[in-house]
């Protein structure tokens, strides 16, 4: 498999990663041994890069893939995150960027995971009480201590990117980006052209909506989360729906699944861009690695932004109180 560099960094990764958030939560019930196979898998299959966060699972993610990579660290570069604060409960406690809650929220990473460095590790969003370079500053102390590799940030915005570079290295941003969202287009995806910064699109196949699988708000189990997104409720749930199936006919009549055109569409946006498709079922990455022989046609890019241009998709990306956490 090829690989691809993370901005000017030496950090060569797969062309797509593999998100594990789901694995813990948020998208229903999850099965930890069918999760460590999936990440085995997708290992053998030739997949380097694994992303998870602190919060995600209240730290369970992270103890989970610990578990997967414990006799193959060598074979994975691995990015987590940290800023999101989570009571025991799985409260959710505001976002954290002080110096001293860095550093103890890599110390409490490592340890979970079970390995003595990070790969990538990310401020998984901004803290607006606290000056981005105070939080970079303690990121870059991380890495003259060796605990951490590579700088990254997540859902930032123009301005706090500029900052944070000038304070140290970034070497990725990961932001929402698919056909599904398209906003980074316009400010964001320039921005770390420009600075030589490499983008992580998560959610690239639009919380699993660019699948097709998705046809009814009753599709979604009771305690998955996007049954309180915007985009999957009401008007805008059938005009999203709609918009899907021209997708879908023009992946049937290309040959492969809609997945797998919404990922081709992505990863012809340019080299620099390195999606993190989620799932926890091995079937999957089968179906997302598959998107690796899809070649999309200068044409056929044309046809994909008439049918999906930026904004096309009804609601917003989150419920209106996490909205407010975007683009800081």
């Amino acid at each position: 498999m090829q690989k691809r560099k993370l901005g000017t960094s030496e950090l060569e990764v797969s062309p797509l990663g593999l998100g594990c958030m789901g694995m813990s939560e948020f998208y229903g019930t999850g099965n930890d041994e069918e999760s460590i196979q999936t990440i085995q898998y997708a290992l053998d299959q030739g997949v380097t890069f694994l992303d998870t966060a602190d919060m995600y699972g209240v730290g369970h993610n992270e103890k989970l893939i610990g578990r997967a990579i414990k006799d193959r660290r060598d074979d994975v570069v691995l990015a987590t995150k940290f800023g999101n604060v989570r009571g025991e409960d799985g409260s959710f406690q505001g976002v954290n960027g002080h110096p001293d809650y860095v550093k103890q929220s890599c110390e409490d990473s490592l340890k979970r995971l079970g390995i003595d460095h990070i790969d990538l590790y990310y401020q998984h969003r901004v803290d607006p009480e606290v000056p981005i370079e105070e939080t970079v500053g303690a990121m870059a102390e991380l890495v003259k201590e060796g605990k951490v590799r590579y700088l990254g940030l997540s859902e930032a915005s123009p301005k706090t990117i500029k900052k944070a570079h000038q304070e140290h290295t970034i070497t990725a941003l990961q932001t929402e980006y698919s056909l599904w969202s398209r906003d980074v287009e316009e400010e964001i995806l320039p921005l770390c052209r420009e600075l030589g910064i490499g983008f992580v699109p998560y959610s690239p196949l639009g919380r699993g909506f660019l699948t097709g699988q998705i046809k009814t708000f009753d599709d979604l189990e009771e305690d998955d989360f996007r049954r309180y997104n915007p985009r999957f409720q009401g008007e805008n749930f059938q005009k999203n729906i709609d918009l899907v199936k021209k997708i879908e006919a023009m992946a049937e009549e290309k040959g492969c699944e809609p997945s797998q055109l919404a990922l081709a569409w992505l990863l012809a946006r340019g080299d620099d861009i390195v999606p993190i498709p989620g799932t926890k079922r091995r079937k999957y990455v089968d179906s997302n690695l598959g998107a690796l022989k899809v070649n999309v046609s200068k044409q056929e890019l044309e046809q994909i932004d008439k049918i999906a241009p930026r904004g096309a998709f009804a609601g917003e990306r989150y419920p209106a109180e996490q909205m407010k956490s975007l683009n800081q």
